[in-house]
């Protein structure tokens, strides 16, 4: 999706900013379990860190198998551009777009309106709190 990158639900002043203009539905499917590939180890520092970070990063829990299957082929790609002797601007600007379409970065992640956050912290509920405040009375 071309543009400028939307602000972030959060940020929007008001609920009715969240749902302005024309929406298409969505088409669902059902999603499958995947796992990331094994990489190779000898890959190049960058594309390992490319292949690493995403399969630690919150966007994978998108991912199916195709999508992993896609995203080593592109490290596979990055891994012969940053060994070539002369690495190709254009070569460079193939990739990153390819590694955008993989919601690699926030922008990218803004742009199609899937938003990451941080997971929230447990809470004890009162009745647990309570039982435990008795416990310490009682034992005194």
């Amino acid at each position: 999706m071309p543009g400028p990158i939307p602000n972030h639900s959060s940020n929007l002043s008001r609920e009715r900013d969240a749902n302005r203009g024309n929406r298409i539905d969505l088409a669902k499917g059902e999603s499958r379990n995947s796992k990331p590939y094994n990489a190779p180890r000898d890959w190049h520092k960058s594309a390992r860190q490319i292949w690493d970070s995403a399969a630690e990063s919150g966007q994978c829990d998108f991912y199916q198998q195709s999508d992993w299957a896609v995203l080593y082929s592109l490290c596979e790609d990055f891994d012969t551009y940053k060994r070539a002797g002369r690495p190709s601007a254009q070569m460079a600007t193939v990739l990153y777009q390819q590694l955008g379409n993989l919601l690699m970065t926030e922008g990218d992640r803004r742009r199609v309106h899937v938003e990451l956050h941080d997971p929230e912290a447990e809470t004890e509920s009162a009745a647990v709190i309570a039982i435990a405040d008795y416990e310490r009375e009682l034992s005194g």
